[in-house]
């Protein structure tokens, strides 16, 4: 595998060390600014407070019925398939939901990252060939779903959303993008306007949360 200086790694040792350093960014709080600081208090704060409403069994099984099945299990092997098994366990959605409070509460998650090579640079060298992905446990994709459902229903009920963001937005897609930008310039060409187009591929966009 090739280093940053250009070099290759000599063992396997050290190439998983440079996989491991591309895939999994250190967090230097060393330069952070205030706003970077403000943050990381806020982050330390509880995730449930005394104003949240508990999630209800009923939301469990819902999310838990919608799980796709074709999804890899996570490390503790168990598949997506449960939903038929849960059904003859008694009072099983509320004990989920306690399981799920406890786990808001103790703020703690372990996760597996396992690098896939991507499409077509099977013999390249250079570690950007790989792509990471951490299958979760089915109960954390329950959990995560749960709470994406509130974090999305708050931000749509507030109008927390830009009208213009089309990724990671239910009902929107790449095409709906396109139809906004072909509308976007035949109105300027009828006002007899100069459009000008940027299209910026952002790398590793989300590889730093900052």
């Amino acid at each position: 595998m090739q280093k940053p200086d250009g070099s290759l790694t000599s063992n396997l040792h050290e190439t998983v060390k440079v996989v491991k350093d591309y895939l999994i960014h250190k967090d230097e709080q060393l330069d952070d600014t205030d706003y970077h600081k403000r943050i990381r208090a806020q982050s330390k704060e509880p995730i449930l407070t005394a104003d949240d409403r508990d999630y209800t069994p009923a939301q469990a099984k819902n999310v838990i019925y919608d799980l796709n099945h074709r999804k890899a299990p996570g490390e503790d092997s168990i598949t997506s398939d449960i939903p038929e098994s849960l059904r003859t366990i008694p009072d099983i959605y509320l004990h989920i939901k306690r399981v799920f409070k406890e786990s808001l509460l103790s703020e703690v998650e372990k996760v597996k990252i396992i690098p896939i090579t991507k499409p077509g640079k099977e013999n390249s060298m250079e570690v950007s060939k790989f792509g990471p992905i951490n299958p979760t446990n089915v109960g954390g994709k329950v959990l995560e779903k749960m709470l994406i459902n509130r974090i999305m229903h708050r931000a749509y009920s507030n109008n927390f959303l830009n009208h213009n963001q089309f990724g990671f937005t239910p009902k929107k897609s790449a095409i709906d993008a396109a139809l906004a930008v072909k509308e976007y310039l035949e109105e300027g060409m009828r006002e007899g306007h100069v459009a000008i187009l940027v299209s910026l591929d952002v790398k590793g966009a989300f590889d730093a949360t900052w």
